[in-house]
């Protein structure tokens, strides 16, 4: 078994509902004798913006969500040089390696491992659900173990979900060897996050905005950092974090060991590489440049009652396994939920309205496959790695195109087949 988890295979074309072509036929989704259309290329979009809650959407044209699958060019498997035997991991990390079920790394894991144990820089090119969290997460605490350093570690994540996987991750590398670690992330009690730091953490993981707060309250020590790693640079740059990142940056020590992660290089990317890294080292693994691999099709229905519906007979098909459905709105999310929970689907809700705990609670309840639909909006479209997610269906249509890329990458992850369904207006 390897570091990343995902050992299935599925293939691209196995959901009857998403048959259609980007041109030619028009495929139908059949309920009750009626028939439910997707729209093509062919299709005109309708005049005049959309409008999901109160939020103005951006108009995009239906054949902007239709694409048929292309099967990915057969790579040859990843040949790894190392096992995790070989770095210079202490006895007991390696046992917690061990216990997890790691022998092989993954290639990130490969390439990445021993430059940072040497204290490199490091660029990590690297899709999300590629291993790259036990990049970082292990040569992190091997140097804590060696008293590399005496400061602590500062990670930054762009999602409380994604913060709190790097710290469930860390946790469970480092158990029993008395390293301590706090999340600071937004929509929890910050003055059990002031307790957490006033506790000394060796390893502090957070969101820009949550760590911004915490270090204008004089709570959060960057003047002890000894390494800092930036997880999903992109994600957060898009999210508009760049001022905070920079803002935390500012106060570090200019002596220290910094990694940043990402899937993409951006001119703003490679500016913000140029201002914190030095002479960094690049490990580029990167392999999905765009979801041509995902089967993308639209459903036309007029009404929400409609689409809820067809949701409804869709879900209970048996290629629909592992579901994640996006909305505009928070109430619309959590409403949408209880629909489907009456109608006897298994579905969870995360949104904005749901306390920290709540949405930990409804987010693993879908990972271990006691929910088979996560309800969500966009605030998990960015940065969760959930495995084996097996359809994205965007109930309300994306703000804009690339809200839209960034929903439907939940699906199809790790060279697995994935498809996406958007519901659009009739006619037009």
């Amino acid at each position: 078994m390897s570091g990343n988890d995902s050992s299935k295979s599925r293939s691209g074309s196995r959901t009857k509902a998403s048959r259609g072509k980007a041109s030619g036929g028009r495929p139908q989704h059949k309920r009750g004798g009626k028939q439910h259309g997707t729209r093509n290329g062919a299709g005109r979009p309708r005049s005049g913006g959309n409008r999901n809650g109160n939020q103005r959407v951006k108009e995009i044209h239906p054949s902007k969500f239709v694409n048929t699958a292309v099967t990915p060019v057969e790579r040859p498997p990843y040949v790894a040089t190392h096992t995790f035997d070989d770095f210079e991991f202490s006895k007991p990390l390696k046992q917690n390696i061990a216990q997890r079920g790691y022998v092989t790394p993954t290639q990130i894991q490969d390439v990445a491992i021993k430059p940072v144990l040497e204290g490199r820089d490091l660029v990590g090119l690297a899709d999300t659900g590629s291993g790259k969290t036990a990049a970082f997460t292990l040569p992190m605490i091997q140097a804590l173990l060696d008293h590399d350093f005496e400061g602590n570690v500062l990670i930054m994540a762009p999602t409380r979900e994604l913060a709190n996987q790097i710290d469930e991750e860390f946790r469970a590398f480092a158990k029993g060897l008395g390293l301590r670690s706090a999340i600071c992330v937004g929509g929890v009690n910050i003055n059990r996050q002031i307790k957490a730091l006033r506790n000394d953490p060796h390893v502090i993981v957070g969101t820009p905005g949550r760590l911004k707060d915490l270090l204008q309250q004089g709570e959060l020590p960057t003047h002890e950092t000894d390494v800092l790693i930036l997880d999903e640079a992109d994600r957060m740059l898009d999210m508009g974090f760049i001022k905070d990142i920079r803002f935390i940056c500012d106060t570090l020590p200019p002596k220290r060991q910094s990694l940043c992660f990402s899937a993409t290089i951006t001119p703003e990317i490679e500016k913000l590489l140029k201002d914190f890294l030095h002479e960094p080292v690049t490990c580029s693994v990167r392999t999905t440049e765009n979801n041509d691999h995902i089967q993308q099709d639209v459903i036309e229905a007029e009404s929400r009652e409609e689409k809820i519906e067809i949701l409804g007979e869709l879900l209970t098909q048996p290629e629909f396994e592992r579901v994640i459905i996006f909305g505009q709105t928070k109430h619309g999310v959590q409403r949408l939920a209880d629909k489907l929970n009456k109608k006897g689907l298994r579905a969870e809700a995360i949104h904005g309205n749901k306390s920290q705990n709540q949405r930990e609670r409804s987010l693993r309840a879908f990972k271990d496959y006691r929910a088979q639909i996560l309800c969500a909006t966009d605030v998990a479209s960015r940065g969760l790695d959930i495995p084996e997610v097996t359809h994205v269906i965007n109930f309300d249509q994306p703000p804009s195109y690339e809200d839209y890329i960034h929903r439907i990458g939940r699906t199809g992850r790790a060279g697995l087949g994935g498809h996406a369904l958007t519901f659009v207006p009739r006619g037009g």
